[in-house]
């Protein structure tokens, strides 16, 4: 049993070893040295490309941003239009409502004393007729105008 064992280890441990003592050959033609070439070749124009694209897309990125500065001043122009023309609206529209209030307590002002003025008149009038009747009742003359007048 002991010889088994022995050449399991020894068969085991030997297969091990082939298997890490292989060899990589790889064959390495005259056509794949020129594939290799021509391949390094188009790889430096392409990079050259690329580097023309990157420059060229850098330099539309810088004009972009001068358009773009550009246009933000316009629009900064058109805010601050924007902003006189509502402060110019907002006092449009306070003149008007001051203009509104000052008619308004101009009407009271004047008509106050017009309203005194009648009542102190139609005061005077009823007085004066008041007058005039007491008066009629002495003078028959008078009494009689008052009448047709319909006074009395």
């Amino acid at each position: 049993m002991k010889n088994l064992l022995i050449l399991v280890f020894v068969l085991l441990f030997s297969g091990i070893l082939k298997a890490q003592e292989q060899q990589v050959v790889v064959p390495y033609t005259l056509a794949d040295r020129d594939r290799t070439i021509r391949l390094e070749a188009k790889m430096e124009a392409f990079d050259a490309k690329m580097e023309a694209l990157e420059s060229k897309m850098d330099s539309q990125e810088s004009k972009m941003d001068v358009k773009f500065s550009k246009m933000d001043v316009k629009f900064e122009a058109v805010n601050s239009r924007i902003d006189y023309l509502f402060w110019l609206q907002g006092v449009i529209v306070a003149l008007i409502l001051f203009m509104l209030g000052y008619m308004i307590w101009d009407r009271r002002t004047a008509l106050q004393p017009a309203l005194e003025k009648a009542s102190d008149a139609n005061e005077k009038s009823t007085t004066l007729i008041q007058t005039l009747r007491e008066y009629s009742k002495k003078h028959a003359d008078l009494a009689e105008i008052l009448r047709t007048h319909g006074i009395l």
